[in-house]
Parts: C-alpha cells; structure tokens; sequence
C-alpha cells in the first residue's frame, strides 16, 4: 500500500484546502509559504498508474470540495488540491481492464467540506468508474483472490463515513483498522508497529500496519526547505523495510503495509515477498 497514495501532484496554485488550520491558510496567501507546504504534502512520487505497475494494491485516499467552486467536484487533498477523484479512478480502472486477475483496495478514510449531496456525488463517481467490478460487503475470510475471480470483482470500496450503509458495493471503515503512530523517531514507530500488530482483530477485518513517520510542526519549522523526503523519509527507510523483511503474512501477522515514496527502496517487492511464506507453510502442512 501507499500513504497518502494521489499525493504525486498538487496544485500550489490552488487555495491551500480546508484539511489546514486557519493560521496556515492566511500564511499561505504568499506563494513561497505554498511552495514551502509542497514538499510537506507530497508524499509519492509515481502516479496511479505507475504505482500499480509497480505492485502497489492499496490506496489511501483523502478527498474535498473546493469551497467557492460551483458543482460538486471532489479532489484528492493533503493540505493543496490534487488531481479530481473522477480523473484518478478512471485511471485504475483504465489498468483492472488490462490486468482482469487484479484487486486493488481503495480506502476513503479523509472528507472535506463535503455534505450528503457531495458525498452522493462522489459515490456514483465511484460506481460509475467501477460498476461491475466492485466488491458487496461480505465476511472478510470469504474474500479471498479466487472468490474475487469467480465474481469478476477487482475493486474493494472503504468509505470511512456512516452514508456506506445506503450502498451495498461500500464497505465500512472499521473493516480496515490502520492505527497510526504519529511519530517522527523510527524507534517508536516499530515498537507501535508490534503492539497493534498484537492487538489487531483475529477475524473479521483486514488490517494496514502505517510504517510511516509523521512530521511535527517543529520537524518542518527546523527544515523548512529539506522536505518530507530529505528530512524523515531518506534516512529511516532502510530500517522500516528491515522490519517488513522481518515480518510474516496471515491470521495476528501483517496483512496490508503502507509507506511514503515507495519507489525509493524495494518496497512492494520486499511485501510481495512476505506471501512466499504462507506458500511454504500450505506445503509443510501437505
């Protein structure tokens, strides 16, 4: 997976979105400040597309109005705008029509300046990007890659708002627990890594352990110009793929993983990987 996944392109033209404080929104009215905010928000580097050519299958999604536009447009956002959601899901869909064996996880867990007729907007975008392919809420354990297949589904739908209950094709949030550790020191980021590992559910959910560091404001104040990349991500990558490497798949292990600028190491790769060991263990039980 991938944190913050439509975050390769925003619009430091565009207003800064309604996911900031006040105080920001006033500073940002100096392009400099927007430009600054840029290198904070980016979070990836490969497109949609690139991402799934390059293994990624979950995606986690951040989206709002722009206030003062006319129409019901939704956009991916992290602090500036994205790219609109519509163009971003046809793209997928654009790779599941080439690739008919693949099953991609979208996970809306952010909405912005967004009311009921937003959201209803939003979700016949999806549907209608979709139609199809899309995935009813179902027992978790049933959902696996050959029932997927049988069906002809390849899209998994999370909507982290209570409207998922008037559509079938919308699974709720809380069947996709990602705790967050909110930290800027590797150390402590493992360590939580392994405590909600510990305590995730044993059945009925699928789970997205965050191996990511989140800047604080002090973090982007003393690196104004570095960036997320330079400053957090860079330096710590080599230790949190250690600890995917030291991982292993199935019933209280990791299940989905997310990281920032997932071309910079081996990432999906090293993930992929993890599956090797749930087919060695089918082969020591036969």
């Amino acid at each position: 997976g991938s944190h913050d996944s439509f975050s390769y392109w925003v619009d430091e033209k565009s207003p800064v979105g309604p996911d900031q404080a006040t105080a920001i929104k006033r500073l940002a009215r100096i392009s400099l400040v927007r430009k600054i905010m840029k290198k904070w928000s980016v979070t990836q580097n490969l497109t949609f597309k690139e991402q799934l050519e390059g293994g990624i299958r979950y995606f986690d999604l951040r989206v709002s109005s722009k206030p003062g536009e006319i129409g019901q447009e939704i956009y991916f956002i992290h602090g500036l705008f994205g790219i609109k959601v519509w163009d971003g899901l046809k793209e997928m869909n654009r790779f599941l029509e080439q690739h008919p064996k693949e099953v991609i996880f979208l996970d809306f867990n952010h909405f912005y300046a967004m009311d009921d007729s937003h959201h209803h907007f939003l979700i016949n975008r999806i549907h209608s990007a979709f139609e199809s392919k899309l995935c009813c809420v179902e027992c978790v354990e049933y959902v696996t890659l050959l029932y997927m297949w049988e069906k002809k589904h390849q899209v998994l739908i999370f909507y982290h708002h209570p409207l998922y209950q008037a559509y079938p094709f919308l699974w709720p949030g809380n069947k996709i627990p990602a705790p967050w550790a909110n930290t800027t020191n590797v150390h402590k980021l493992l360590q939580f890594l392994e405590t909600t590992l510990g305590e995730r559910s044993r059945y009925g959910t699928f789970h997205v352990s965050q191996a990511i560091l989140t800047p604080r404001v002090k973090t982007i104040a003393r690196h104004l110009i570095r960036g997320l990349k330079n400053t957090l991500v860079h330096r710590n990558l080599p230790m949190i793929l250690n600890w995917v490497k030291a991982q292993r798949p199935g019933v209280m292990g990791v299940n989905i993983i997310t990281s920032d600028f997932v071309e910079l190491v081996d990432f999906a790769a090293t993930v992929i990987a993890l599956n090797d060991l749930l087919l060695e263990e089918d082969e020591s039980a036969t």
